[in-house]
């Protein structure tokens, strides 16, 4: 048993998948996800403007490079939520995430498909995720009504 203290690791030595956790950057990436499939910054701040919130096209571009240094705002946070067409449950769990280093909890062992929905469902007012919840219990009893004939 050797009595040298164990020292951390260099980053070089770390492997991708560790370094990925290591670089909180989930508000700004979500916004170079939307920049990426085609929606330009000028059309995010677009976007925020026609639902009432008022963002500029270089407070997009600072997200996305990480060159904003603090947490946006709640006002803020609708705006960026608007400007993306994603819900603000989840842009304001990437935001805690990447500004407050905000643990959250994950589906762990479900796959992206399961992801998506559970995010379109954080999306929904209380009654539509009823009538999703009612939907999917009344596929359920079906499946076991058939699985007994």
């Amino acid at each position: 048993m050797s009595s040298e203290p164990t020292r951390p690791r260099a980053l070089s030595e770390v492997g991708p998948e560790l370094t990925a956790d290591l670089d909180r950057d989930d508000l700004s990436r979500l916004v170079r996800q939307v920049n990426d499939s085609g929606v330009s910054y000028q059309q995010m701040a677009d976007r925020a403007a026609a639902e009432g919130h008022v963002i500029s096209k270089p407070y997009f571009q600072k997200l996305a490079t990480k060159a904003t240094k603090s947490a946006p705002s709640p006002d803020q946070l609708r705006a960026i939520a608007a400007g993306l067409r994603k819900p603000i449950t989840i842009v304001r769990a990437a935001a805690a995430v990447q500004f407050l280093e905000f643990e959250s909890r994950e589906l762990a062992g479900y796959g992206d498909s399961v992801k998506v929905i559970v995010a379109h469902l954080a999306g929904m007012t209380e009654a539509e995720v009823n009538r999703w919840r009612t939907m999917i219990e009344a596929d359920e009893r079906a499946r076991r009504e058939q699985q007994s004939d």
